[in-house]
């Protein structure tokens, strides 16, 4: 699980643990009170099984369920388009998504139950003008399948988060930040006829941009994380993660992580950016290129509308392959010098200075195959066989699937043993291959 944003100011790291059973699950929040922390996951295709084995913590703490706090990803869509850790077809996986609405709206309340995520797209070569559109395309087709399922847009919308980058480009990062969050609130408005001011909101976490980090000069990256940092906050931004600097060799060190979250505190405590509301409204440019910005990704929208929704536009490829266009010609204008990289195609140095790496100890992943053996060893087979037929049972029947979920990880049912229950049922997703 990477606890990756939590709505907050001042995150700095993000924590990389092995979660395969309840017991891990229990081991990782022991001595936590669940009530009292909001705690975010960066999981998509086992999502659902994530928050499942949360739940199933709390409540064996005694915590009080309706008072859990946290986001959980579970953006599949941008899997297909750009990160790969999909498992099941999309519409499989929708439906997975929308139950997890249901059960949380029901049980959960106070749980963000996903966080739409441009940043990964952008990571993989998106413009931030296909930041934006392919962003809220994604969140359009989510909002749909949760009307479609019978929920109250007005209901669920509330809880909807989303997940942005801050790339290097300054004044064009603040304006998309801007423009996003107008035109989140005019398609919430006009497209889903929505009442409640909550739901045209674009409550949004930022993570500077880890594609920007270079091998070369890394301390160069100190620099680069706190510009993008700065547009972020003054985007709008709720909630900031900030590289650390050493993060293109290697995980981060306690040193690097630390420079980090000094980033953060120094925007946030020295320069008053965080005081005033959208303090740079009404500069001419910043002004001149939202409105750009919101133009551009409006046509983006209309042409994957056209399309047939963004289910199909993945489908066609066409997402995918706008988004390697645009990284191929920024890589071009990088080769062609036309864009420049500080250290890298310019103002490079002969001796490359060494800096510390973080190295992970191989045993670790011993320790948690034997873990998972003795779990298996002792459960009762029973008890496992009847909660797994459970999860396949509701599978195949529409049911929402998210209770026998919650009760096949307290019958020490695995993360992979479930997701192969589903995976007989729903199949996996192949990639369409782009020529």
């Amino acid at each position: 699980m990477d606890s990756d944003h939590s709505m907050a100011m001042g995150e700095v790291g993000k924590v990389g643990v092995a979660i395969d059973s309840i017991e891990d699950m229990q081991r990782l929040l022991e001595g936590i009170d669940l009530e009292k922390i909001s705690t975010s996951m960066t999981i998509n295709a086992t999502a659902s099984i994530l928050l499942a084995l949360y739940v199933a913590v709390a409540k064996r703490s005694g915590a009080d369920i309706r008072k859990l706090n946290g986001t959980v990803q579970n953006d599949i869509l941008k899997e297909y388009i750009a990160r790969g850790t999909y498992i099941y077809p999309p519409k499989q996986a929708m439906r997975i998504i929308t139950d997890m609405f249901a059960y949380a709206n029901e049980h959960v309340p106070e749980w963000n139950t996903i966080s739409i995520s441009g940043y990964h797209m952008r990571e993989a070569g998106s413009t931030a003008v296909q930041e934006v559109a392919f962003t809220l395309a994604n969140a359009i087709a989510y909002v749909e399948a949760a009307i479609n399922a019978g929920l109250d847009v007005d209901k669920f919308a509330p809880r909807l988060s989303f997940f942005f980058n801050a790339h290097n480009n300054f004044i064009e990062e603040v304006s998309k930040f801007r423009a996003a969050r107008r035109l989140w609130a005019r398609i919430m408005k006009e497209r889903f006829q929505t009442r409640n001011s909550r739901s045209m909101m674009l409550r949004f976490h930022t993570q500077t941009a880890g594609s920007t980090l270079t091998a070369q000069q890394p301390e160069n990256n100190i620099v680069r994380t706190a510009i993008q940092a700065m547009a972020a906050v003054l985007g709008g931004t709720q909630s900031l993660h900030t590289n650390s600097f050493d993060e293109a060799l290697g995980l981060p060190t306690e040193e690097s992580a630390r420079i980090a979250l000094r980033t953060q505190q120094i925007i946030a405590h020295e320069t008053g950016a965080p005081n005033t509301i959208d303090p740079l409204a009404g500069s001419y440019y910043i002004e001149t290129l939202t409105n750009e910005i919101e133009s551009r990704a409006r046509l983006y929208l209309e042409k994957i509308e056209s399309m047939g929704g963004t289910l199909r536009a993945i489908e066609l490829g066409y997402v995918q392959q706008e988004i390697q266009n645009a990284a191929y010609d920024f890589q071009q204008a990088v080769d062609r010098l036309e864009t420049v990289v500080v250290g890298v195609n310019r103002f490079q140095t002969e001796q490359e200075k060494l800096i510390p790496i973080q190295r992970i100890d191989e045993a670790l992943e011993r320790r948690q195959v034997e873990r998972l053996r003795a779990l298996r060893s002792k459960r009762d087979k029973g008890v496992w066989d009847a909660a797994i037929q459970n999860v396949e049972d509701a599978a195949r029947s529409g049911e929402n699937l998210m209770p026998h979920i919650i009760h096949a990880v307290e019958s020490y049912c695995t993360v992979g043993e479930i997701s192969d229950t589903m995976r007989r049922v729903f199949g996996e997703y192949q990639e369409t291959v782009i020529i």
